[in-house]
């Protein structure tokens, strides 16, 4: 018997530690509410177990739903639950590789590029697009947004949250490159402005994103380096399992 009360982190642990669930958590990574049939098939599992795991999901508060008519979605419970998921997977010594079917490796190849890290953008984009904001002075060493960021935000009309219980600007570490991309209320607002404008677009329902030509335009004085996104335009949606 324990001396003193503490979380259950090992039966949170035991939560994820499943293979079905943890791919559930990461595909809801995009932000989006679900229907359990389209996790289903964007994970290629039987709907039943899919709902068997969805409620767990739900009752450990992870995910919550939402209902709409005759519909069911889901969707991660709060941006804490996604810091949460992301975090692991970053911490994760290892990466499951993708199958060696053409489609599951373009699949790979356009998620690594660009994806939605539940609302703000990772992979090698994210990452470049954060250096290049520190390369011309917009964000701080201490990944503070300066006042020459503050004007480029202003510039993009960028609708910044006036204030909010979460971090502004943070780092948050790729799991893909290794490295930090821009996180926070911030780095949320740029995304769905980059949306917006259509700089970005999703590839399917998935998660990956891929930068247009007037993307790349906008973004040149930032990134330097031409994305491989633009030499690749005939991509197949890639799935959420990655």
């Amino acid at each position: 018997m324990n001396s003193v009360s503490r979380p259950d982190l090992a039966g949170t642990a035991a939560l994820l530690a499943n293979e079905t669930r943890a791919s559930i958590m990461m595909s809801l990574l995009d932000g989006r509410a679900w229907t359990p049939t389209e996790l289903a098939d964007a994970l290629t599992i039987a709907r039943p177990t899919a709902t068997e795991q969805l409620h767990r999901l739900v009752g450990a508060g992870m995910l919550t739903e939402v209902r709409q008519g005759r519909h069911r979605y889901v969707r991660l419970a709060s941006p804490a639950v996604a810091d949460l998921v992301e975090s692991l997977a970053a911490f994760s010594q290892k990466s499951e590789p993708a199958a060696a079917t053409l489609r599951s490796q373009r699949a790979d190849k356009a998620l690594r590029e660009a994806r939605t890290c539940y609302r703000h953008l990772a992979g090698r984009l994210g990452v470049a697009l954060t250096d290049g904001m520190h390369r011309l002075g917009y964000l701080h060493p201490t990944w503070t947004l300066s006042a020459a960021g503050h004007a480029w935000f202003e510039t993009l009309e960028v609708d910044l949250p006036m204030s909010s219980s979460r971090a502004f600007t943070r780092p948050c570490l790729d799991w893909t490159e290794r490295r930090d991309h821009l996180a926070g209320t911030a780095a949320e607002a740029l995304l769905a402005t980059f949306i917006r404008r259509q700089w970005l677009v999703h590839l399917g329902s998935a998660r990956a994103l891929r930068l247009t030509p007037e993307g790349s335009l906008a973004l040149d004085p930032l990134l330097e380096i031409p994305c491989s996104q633009n030499s690749s335009q005939n991509g197949a949606p890639p799935s959420s399992s990655a």
